[in-house]
């Protein structure tokens, strides 16, 4: 995104002109009228990722325009940062500008900040990292905790990971007046606008709450986002993530919630429509308390990434009473909803901005099946 593209004095204007845009996109799936989430217009990015620029002894933060895709474009501000970031952003630059060390082949910077005030930087070399750079990475540590006392450093170069700290923001999400503690890993996913992923969440547990009725099966349940808060809607919850890192995340944060009601389980959205089609046995499901099809399986929950729902995965959604749908791509969406509005009709609409100021809009979708909507 470029920053000339960030306005606030036209965030509701450009928030309005996304949102009739995503709208009319959907239109021919006759929703309802949406609920529209704003953002806060500043401050609300909790993940950043800066290229480092060397040009002789200068070192900047650097962005491409993706109309001069090779021109670096050095970063002064980032006001859609969180406050924690922009606070940190020049006090980091100086130190890393002062040591010949840290700055030595640094490819890249990123920051992941919580509204608990913990903070994580991650620096990517293009050199191994050797006991000298520990000892500066240390002391840098050491001097950006007098005022980011929960700042954890690490650093990342080939086949090479150090950590001072820890490799995990705590993240602390309060739903319906019921806290909810996180472990947000670096350079795994998490919802990087926290503001708006509480509404997203309060949302897709008031849908919950009007269905709330059997067993609820997730699937791409990532660090559990989703998953934590809607488990006190449902007698079970199987929720399923391919990616070995945010499965750990997944299983601790449950752990850390004792939450005791989820079977959580390390499988493909596809693996899961061909392990309930009968077609194929897996082991991983052995964990689970009793036979996957003995669950009272009703409602289906879905955040898939920015393709959507493949063939197989969409043909096993047709199959459930209700689907809960988070989605990135309204496009993607769009494509999903031609096989499921066969089937099932949408009773509410959300759309969230995640990202203001580009063209992408988060949407949430409710669809009832056909035969017991009407």
């Amino acid at each position: 995104m470029p920053l000339a593209a960030v306005e606030p004095e036209r965030y509701s204007e450009l928030l309005q002109n996304k949102a009739e845009r995503v709208c009319q996109l959907l239109e021919p799936f006759s929703p309802p009228a949406p609920e529209i989430v704003r953002s806060p217009a500043t401050g609300f990015r909790m993940r950043l990722e800066f290229r480092m620029w060397h040009t002789g002894d200068a070192l900047d933060y650097v962005m491409f325009d993706p109309d001069s895709p090779r021109t670096p474009v050095p970063v002064k501000a980032m006001p859609i940062a969180d406050a924690q970031i922009q606070a940190l952003m020049p006090q980091l630059l100086t130190q890393l500008r002062s040591s010949p060390t840290l700055r030595r082949k640094l490819f890249q910077t990123e920051f992941l900040a919580a509204s608990t005030g913990d903070m994580l930087v991650t620096l990517v070399y293009h050199r191994p990292l050797d006991a000298a750079w520990e000892q500066e990475a240390a002391n840098l540590r050491d001097t950006l905790r007098a005022d980011f006392p929960r700042l954890s450093l690490i650093g990342r170069s080939r086949k090479q990971k150090i950590v001072l700290g820890r490799d995990y923001a705590r993240e602390q999400l309060e739903i319906n007046d019921i806290p909810y503690a996180y472990r947000q890993y670096e350079q795994a996913f998490s919802q990087p606008n926290v503001e708006v992923n509480k509404r997203m969440i309060t949302w897709a547990c008031a849908q919950a709450s009007d269905l709330a009725a059997g067993d609820l099966l997730e699937l791409y349940c990532g660090n559990g986002n989703f998953t934590l808060p809607l488990a006190r809607y449902f007698s079970s919850v199987i929720a399923t993530e391919v990616s070995k890192a945010s499965t750990r995340a997944a299983r601790e944060n449950l752990e850390e919630n004792t939450i005791d009601n989820v079977h959580l389980v390390r499988l493909s959205a596809e693996e899961v429509a061909q392990a309930l089609g009968g077609l194929r046995v897996f082991r991983r499901l052995a964990a689970l308390p009793r036979p996957i099809a003995d669950f009272s399986l009703e409602t289906l929950f879905v955040d898939p990434p920015r393709a959507g729902l493949d063939k197989p995965t969409t043909a096993l959604a047709a199959g459930f009473e209700n689907i809960i749908y988070i989605s990135c791509n309204p496009v993607s969406l769009a494509m999903n909803l031609q096989s499921l509005g066969k089937t099932h009709c949408i009773t509410a609409l959300a759309l969230f901005d995640q990202f203001p100021y580009t063209e992408h809009m988060e949407c949430g979708v409710v669809l009832r099946k056909l035969s017991t909507s009407h």
